[in-house]
């Protein structure tokens, strides 16, 4: 059985949120109505129902099959399917029809392509602010392997929120995401806000892992450093007895220390609390920043994601 499955494993604050099941069944039919796959349910997301109860989706594109074999992620591994030149429009279609004001796209990571995918996030970009007015839009990428060219062909897309997550502190690297390198994953961040400065950036971490509140500390510094407007800070939960384990269960208070911090180094949003996913009420992070919020009111909403 997944761990994740095992609720009377986890503790009281894991608990997920009620949902519309009629609003959820709607959004599931329009996203296999338009075959569109999405993040939300090839990681196996604990905040999928409250999400698409209120019609809202991270679309992954690219296919559903990853070309690395990062331990702590449920999309498959394997051999990648061929790309699809009718999914940028599809997308668009997908928007419009769950009216969304933001929205997310991210993808498997496929070193197989010369591109590694940045001309198709540049394409569905692209088509989205063709077909959807007044949408705003975050594209959460892999690493493009570090190529500038790469990442630079996806900024000059224009996306309202240039996005990647470096996931874990640099130790865990080694174990958690073997194909990946920290101090790359920083570089992207990097280059992207070097490409456009007008740009949000954004990333994330994952805590449980056996990670020290000095190494998280440690992350957050570092993606200051790199002009990293937001950053968000979820519980790592474990997909699988094969994926890797759960170290710890991080109390709430702790990510509300984990906000406090965050804030006062200068995010402009931070989203932390133990069902937060990098993706998760990523509207509200992006207009919080825009307006030029307290970031205090963007740590309240979002650390409360658990009851």
């Amino acid at each position: 059985m997944a761990e994740n499955s095992n609720r009377s494993r986890f503790p009281e604050w894991l608990r997920c949120r009620l949902s519309c099941e009629t609003t959820v069944r709607s959004t599931v039919a329009t996203l296999e109505r338009l075959r569109i796959n999405t993040v939300c349910q090839s990681a196996h997301c604990p905040n999928i129902a409250e999400c698409f109860s209120r019609k809202t989706a991270t679309f992954l594109i690219l296919g559903k099959v990853c070309t690395r074999s990062c331990r702590f992620c449920a999309v498959r591994k394997g051999e990648p399917e061929p790309l699809d030149a009718d999914e940028p429009t599809r997308v668009a279609l997908a928007i419009a029809a769950l009216g969304l004001r933001h929205a997310v796209i991210t993808s498997v990571t496929r070193d197989d392509l010369p591109d590694g995918g940045s001309n198709e996030f540049a394409e569905t970009v692209r088509t989205i602010r063709s077909r959807c007015d007044g949408v705003t839009i975050e594209v959460l990428v892999p690493d493009f392997r570090g190529d500038a060219e790469l990442i630079e062909s996806v900024v000059v897309s224009r996306p309202d929120v240039f996005a990647h997550n470096v996931e874990t502190v640099s130790r865990l690297y080694s174990s958690v995401r073997p194909g990946a390198d920290y101090d790359r994953s920083l570089c992207v961040l990097e280059v992207a806000k070097s490409r456009n400065p007008e740009v949000m950036t954004k990333s994330g971490i994952m805590v449980g892992m056996g990670e020290s509140w000095d190494e998280v500390v440690g992350v957050m510094k570092d993606l200051r450093s790199v002009q990293c407007n937001i950053f968000t800070v979820g519980q790592y939960l474990s997909p699988s007895r094969e994926h890797y384990p759960v170290v710890e269960f991080v109390p709430p208070a702790v990510f509300a220390d984990y906000a406090t911090v965050g804030g006062e180094l200068g995010f402009e949003h931070v989203a932390s609390g133990p069902l937060v996913r990098s993706s998760y009420m990523a509207d509200v992070a992006f207009f919080s920043a825009m307006e030029g919020g307290d970031w205090r009111d963007g740590v309240r909403s979002e650390s409360a994601g658990y009851r």
